[in-house]
């Protein structure tokens, strides 16, 4: 999958070599939100660096290999982002741990059957407005057929407006709405919107 205008390419999983820049680039879009559970930006880059699950991934490359962008995805109990409590706690130790195994939990959703769950699409703010996102999304609705699912579904949260009108542009409908003022002060979001949309099964 290719976009012709300086031929960005989709391609499945994490390029060998590029999991620091998937780290990064994931960071840059919800580092506010995973703060909170994997501390500062050099401490939580390399959690999440060292527990890619690369065929969880589809990554947006240019033509020289660099990584513009990236869309996780959860399916069979396994998202772009893995490290369980046991690997939370031997990084950060029992009692600071323990608490952000807590907070971790907060934002877990499990798939329903038949549903393919987003972890979110991160991409490099210089490469914004050239279609990387929508060559993203088209990716993952790829694989939701491939794997015969029946829909797609993602949270965005209400500090998120570009994110919501990107897949609203592509056939996604919010379904449920979730007040969360309690978590303002310590994820950054009040509310988060859940949007499903369906994809046809072969």
């Amino acid at each position: 999958m290719t976009n012709g205008s300086g031929r960005i390419e989709v391609r499945r999983g994490v390029p060998e070599g590029a999991e620091e820049r998937v780290a990064e680039l994931y960071w840059e879009a919800f580092g506010r939100k995973l703060g909170a559970a994997l501390g500062p930006a050099p401490e939580g880059r390399r959690f999440i660096a060292s527990h890619l699950h690369p065929d969880r991934a589809l990554t947006a490359v240019d033509e020289t290999g660099g990584v513009l962008g990236v869309a996780g995805y959860q399916l069979a109990g396994r998202g772009l982002v893995g490290g369980d409590a046991a690997a939370v706690r031997a990084r950060y130790g029992q009692f600071r741990g323990l608490y952000r195994v807590f907070l971790l939990a907060l934002l877990e959703r499990t798939p329903a059957r038949g549903e393919l769950v987003m972890d979110g699409i991160a991409v490099d703010p210089a490469a914004r407005g050239r279609g990387i996102g929508g060559l993203l999304l088209d990716g993952v609705e790829e694989v939701a057929v491939e794997q015969g699912c029946r829909r797609i579904r993602l949270d965005v949260i209400a500090e998120n407006p570009r994110a919501r009108a990107l897949y609203e542009r592509r056939g996604f409908r919010p379904v449920q709405v979730r007040r969360t003022p309690w978590l303002r002060d310590v994820l950054g979001f009040g509310a988060v919107t859940t949007m499903h949309k369906a994809v046809a099964t072969r």
